[in-house]
């Protein structure tokens, strides 16, 4: 079966959003776009030893990310969420260091941002967020938690249990599936039984959204209204935001291996920063005068995280026995009372 051609083929609206928050996504959505080139170049400069581009995805990210609160929900990440931690505020020079591969977890502080560190598991972390969202309600918290994940991860099992459970206990999540059509090799006809993953949710006794994953401002409505139905009781939201994954799955992927490349050109036509700069245009909340400064501003700001994060120094050695455990066993202080030993030497 061929891949599905974009969702909604003509222009998207924004004249039910505000000004200022329409010309908000639009900066975020452009600086994620440069930083994700600053990126790639990176990668290609031996900087990071991979990376994965979100190109063709700000819009799902961006406008889910946009609808939540970082003074009290929480974010679930897998590795493809730049753009989220972008939208949600994280300090961008730590996070975007997590690629360079020098600690694990990452060198922003996660409980700060209220964003969790990047998942490299496949389905990772959905069992999280619905396990602080419990714990959140449980404590009396209003908080959500929004779980990222992608259509082959919504093939887990703990992706599966995890649903199961937030239906059962009404937990406040939003569970965000970035559906790219592709679970790196294995397209969507490969793995998704049922018609869609938002089809799922009924199953479980939550309620199901498809949207248009490259309109911004319908994934940012979408996700507002799974959030306030999870923070007043209403229980969780599967949101499937169907896009395309443009770019290889990786810098290490060939996809020229497993797709005709001719599939992604609908998708590239119908590009969510596109779409986004006509609509904002077209309803008066800016002119392209005004655009071309935020143009500007993104790209400087985007180059000054790139600067940041390739002269970022390298954590300490001693780093590497810290956050392993809360309390720190007497094999851990072994193993670190020998590497002062040999750092010494």
């Amino acid at each position: 079966m061929p891949t599905p051609e974009p969702e909604g083929q003509g222009p998207i609206t924004v004249e039910h959003l505000r000004p200022e928050l329409t010309r908000e996504l639009y900066r975020t959505m452009r600086t994620a776009r440069d930083l994700d080139t600053e990126a790639i170049a990176l990668q290609r400069q031996g900087v990071f030893p991979a990376y994965v581009s979100v190109r063709g995805q700000e819009a799902a990210q961006v406008g889910s990310a946009s609808a939540l609160d970082p003074t009290r929900d929480f974010v679930f990440p897998t590795y493809r969420e730049m753009a989220s931690a972008l939208a949600y505020g994280v300090e961008m020079v730590g996070y975007m260091s997590t690629h360079r591969a020098l600690w694990h977890g990452g060198l922003y502080d996660v409980m700060e941002s209220r964003f969790g560190a990047i998942n490299a598991v496949v389905g990772g972390p959905v069992p999280h967020a619905v396990g602080w969202a419990v714990g959140e309600r449980l404590r009396g918290g209003d908080g959500v938690a929004m779980a990222y994940f992608g259509d082959g991860a919504s093939s887990e099992g703990d992706v599966h249990e995890a649903m199961n459970f937030a239906g059962v206990f009404t937990a406040p999540v939003v569970f965000l599936c970035q559906n790219n059509q592709w679970a790196l090799s294995v397209p969507n006809e490969r793995q998704v039984a049922g018609g869609s993953v938002a089809a799922r949710a009924e199953g479980y006794g939550m309620a199901g959204v498809l949207v248009d994953g490259n309109d911004v401002g319908a994934v940012y409505t979408a996700t507002a209204e799974a959030v306030e139905r999870a923070r007043t009781g209403g229980g969780p939201t599967v949101i499937e935001a169907l896009t395309y994954r443009v770019e290889p799955h990786s810098t290490s992927d060939d996809p020229g291996r497993y797709r005709d490349e001719t599939e992604a050109e609908p998708w590239r036509r119908r590009d969510p920063l596109d779409l986004l700069r006509a609509a904002i245009v077209e309803a008066g909340h800016a002119d392209e005068t005004e655009l071309a400064a935020v143009d500007a501003e993104a790209a400087k700001r985007a180059e000054e995280i790139r600067d940041g994060v390739a002269e970022a120094p390298e954590p300490h050695g001693s780093e590497l026995f810290t956050h392993v455990f809360r309390e720190t066993t007497e094999e851990l202080a072994r193993q670190h009372r020998t590497w002062q030993e040999e750092v010494e030497l």
